[in-house]
């Protein structure tokens, strides 16, 4: 998949701390970037529809599709599964477009393995407090599950330093600019910029030699 045109990115953070809120402030800015569709088992929330913000499915057809080695990345989280389709994530990069991997660090393991090119970012809280704020203002959970969610934190930013960069989400719209910031970066690497202006360079070194 490296020659492929489009850049793949990991986002992973600790639940609460706003990756879903900046990768969809930068989607509404750029139709050439979209993000992987992963399957679940868990049941969708209100205003989830199927094929939108995951693929649902059951427990059965999930591990189907693991012996059928369908997915890039699989991982259980807080009881239920979660899986990235490599045939769907492949036809999007093939199509020039910048894909990004809303998935935990257990999942990054297994892309970097696979994938060395990939650029990773992981999203911090300002703090414990801020971030335990924001899971209970979201209205979702009980407290029984926010607090599993604190706990799990601990362990998610424990893996941060496995991690190409870090953004800090204290500030949104200054997040936001830096995270745009590292997407821009990474789109201009000469390793993909010689894949899309391939007829521009050929056109120019043409040129110089008439």
């Amino acid at each position: 998949m490296q020659d492929l045109l489009g850049n793949l990115f990991i986002i992973s953070a600790p639940s609460g701390a706003g990756k879903s809120t900046l990768i969809n402030a930068l989607l509404k800015q750029h139709a050439d970037m979209q993000l992987s569709v992963s399957h679940t088992t868990r049941s969708p929330r209100p205003g989830e529809s199927n094929g939108v913000q995951y693929h649902f499915t059951d427990v059965p057809t999930f591990k189907q599709l693991i012996e059928q080695d369908q997915f890039i990345e699989w991982a259980e989280v807080f009881g239920n599964y979660y899986g990235t389709s490599k045939a769907a994530l492949a036809d999007k990069l093939a199509q020039g477009i910048d894909v990004f991997l809303d998935i935990d660090w257990q999942g990054a393991r297994q892309i970097k393995q696979q994938l060395p090119f990939v650029t990773s970012i992981f999203i911090l809280p300002p703090s414990v407090e801020a971030l335990e704020q924001r899971l209970n203002q979201r209205g979702q959970d009980s407290a029984e599950v926010i607090a599993g969610r604190m706990a799990k934190a601990q362990d998610e930013i424990s893996h941060a330093d496995e991690y190409d960069y870090w953004v800090v989400n204290d500030d949104l719209q200054l997040a936001l600019k830096q995270f745009s910031g590292i997407i821009q970066t990474q789109r201009l690497k000469q390793q993909k910029q010689a894949i899309r202006q391939q007829k521009l360079i050929s056109g120019l070194l043409a040129n110089e030699t008439k």
